[in-house]
Order: structure tokens, then sequence, then C-alpha cells
């Protein structure tokens, strides 16, 4: 190597358009290695022959690839574990893509809210009580996504293996706690026609009667947090909120089709219904829903300071305002 010729850090630098700092945390992390140390000074030397592979590892971080891939492209034996390894990043960088175009569309959706007189379709409902199974647990709201997918997967796997028939859609119960302090007793369910027996997390339980506010939710769970926040408003100037935990059912989700444009949710607010209510006909949950929009204003104080929605992130749990409670 005597006769071979060397480029100092800062050459090197400014061949490849690096930074000092960079090569020599590349060189901490075994990533891109000098081609000579002096032991005396510690001085890190490059060649020539080096700058063709600063120039890749430069372009893959200009595209967001993490330096372990990076290493791996690098050390890649042949041709087609390099590029499986380029394309497993180019995939990721379209799902980034995807998310990001979503959340642009949201935000524009925020700052061109519908007309005020735009109708709440808001419904008032008396839901019986039922007989179902349930999962009842404590949840921290940052694992509500996890938590809920896998109750739900147990009570249908359940509910399926003990040969018990499904009376209407799963649904959820959520304390107010899950929202006001991010942790709280979320109860998921699924509505059967005959008893179920103890199971795992699974149990017989009857989901108790209750009169609610009613708002569907189109969509996938981005963004819920409108549909709660139209509804609390909704509540508030028409209806007598009560304490009591939010529910919600699941119409359509993962389980009916992977096309989250398809979702259904109900969300529904605890209310007291003071207006008379004409004669209910049998429905999907024991009568017919009401549309609140018949309602005469309430009190103009708002309900917020007592049931102010709280944040929600899939599947609706506590973690982005204004929502209350989740979707699938």
């Amino acid at each position: 190597m005597s006769g071979m010729t060397y480029l100092s850090i800062g050459d090197f630098s400014r061949a490849t358009h690096m930074s000092v700092k960079t090569l020599r945390h590349y060189h901490r992390v075994g990533l891109l290695e000098p081609a000579q140390v002096d032991p005396a000074t510690g001085y890190r030397r490059y060649t020539a022959e080096q700058i063709p592979t600063a120039q890749v590892i430069r372009r893959f971080r200009d595209l967001g690839m993490p330096l372990d891939d990076i290493e791996a492209v690098l050390a890649a034996p042949d041709v087609t574990a390099r590029n499986e390894r380029i394309v497993a990043h180019l995939r990721r960088l379209e799902d980034d893509l995807g998310r990001t175009r979503s959340s642009v569309a949201a935000l524009r959706d925020l700052l061109a809210p519908p007309p005020a007189d735009a109708p709440a379709n808001v419904e008032l409902r008396s839901v019986p009580a039922v007989r179902a199974a349930a999962i009842t647990e404590v949840v921290d709201a940052a694992d509500m996504a996890a938590w809920f997918q896998g109750a739900l997967g147990e009570l249908y796997g359940t509910v399926a293996a003990q040969g018990v028939s499904e009376a209407g859609p799963a649904g959820g119960v959520f304390a107010d706690e899950l929202y006001t302090r991010h942790r709280g007793e979320a109860t998921i369910f699924v509505p059967c026609a005959g008893a179920v027996r103890p199971m795992g997390r699974v149990v017989p339980r009857e989901v108790p009667a209750a009169e609610l506010a009613v708002i569907t939710h189109h969509g996938p769970p981005a963004d819920v947090d409108r549909s709660y926040g139209t509804l609390a408003a909704y509540v508030s100037r028409h209806a007598l909120a009560v304490d009591g935990p939010m529910r919600e059912y699941y119409l359509t989700g993962r389980r009916e089709t992977a096309d989250a444009g398809l979702w259904r949710t109900e969300i529904g607010w605890p209310v007291f219904q003071t207006a008379p209510s004409p004669t209910l006909t049998p429905g999907p949950y024991g009568s017919e829903p009401r549309r609140a929009s018949a309602l005469p204003a309430r009190s103009p104080e708002p309900t917020a300071g007592r049931r102010s929605p709280s944040p929600a992130e899939e599947p609706c749990s506590a973690s982005r305002a204004p929502a209350r409670g989740r979707v699938i």
C-alpha cells in the first residue's frame, strides 16, 4: 500500500459531499471505513476507489434508507439480493407517500369545513339490553389498537367454536377514564343468540340498555375525530348529555372488507331524552332511531367541560383530539 495515493478526510469530504462528522460516524458504525488510520495521530485517510461507494451511500441516505439497510445492500452477494433490499425500501417510500397524501387530504378537509347549515345526521336511539360474549379489561390508550384487534378476534373465535350464533354487530363500551387519564376500562362484545360459556378472557355479559345520540362514521379511523366533534356539538345544542360510557357499534370493518372507505362505525353518546318519544318499531338494536334534529334546542351551556371528546386512534382510542372512542 506504500505506493497508493490517499485523500485526507477533508479532501474525501469535498469529493463526496459528505461532512467530516458524517464520515467519522460511518467509520464508527462500520459502514464506510477509511483505507488507513494513522496509529499515532488517528487521522483517517481514504482512497479514490472509495468515492463511488461513498456516493452510493449518500444517495441512499438522501432517499431515506436506514444505515443497516444500506450496509446490507453494499454487502449483498449478488445483484438479485441487492435489488430485493432496494425494492423493499421503495415499497416503504410508497407507503409513506400514501400516508402523507392522506394527511394532506385530511388537513385540506379541516381547512374547508362543511357549511354551518349542513345536517349532522345525528339520531336518538333507545338501545335495549343484550346478551353478549365480552372481554373487559383496563387498557392503556397507547395499547388500544392492538388490544382491540386481539380481543375482537378472540371473541369471534370463541363464539364460533361454541356454535353460538351472533345476534348483531360487535360493539364497544368505554369508560371516561380511558380518555381523561389515557387508562381505563374497555369492553368489546359480540351480541349472541344463545348462552356463551366462559373461556379464556371471554365471559357472558349483559350489555345494559342505554339512550344514545348516534352518528355514523364513514371510512377509516384517521378522521374519526370529526365525527366525534360533530356528535359532541350536536348533543350540546339539542340533547341533555349524561355521565356514562361511550358506545360504538362496528357495522362494517376489517372482517367484512379490506376497503377502509367502506367501513362504518356507529358512535353513541349517552343522553337523557326529555322530549316525548314516538312508538318505536323493532330495528337493528330493538328500536328504530328518531332523528335528533326533531328535538328543540336545550340549554346553550356546552357539555364540553363534563364530556369533552378525547383524542382518538385506531380503532378510536384516546390519543388524538377531539375524539372519544374507537373505530375499526
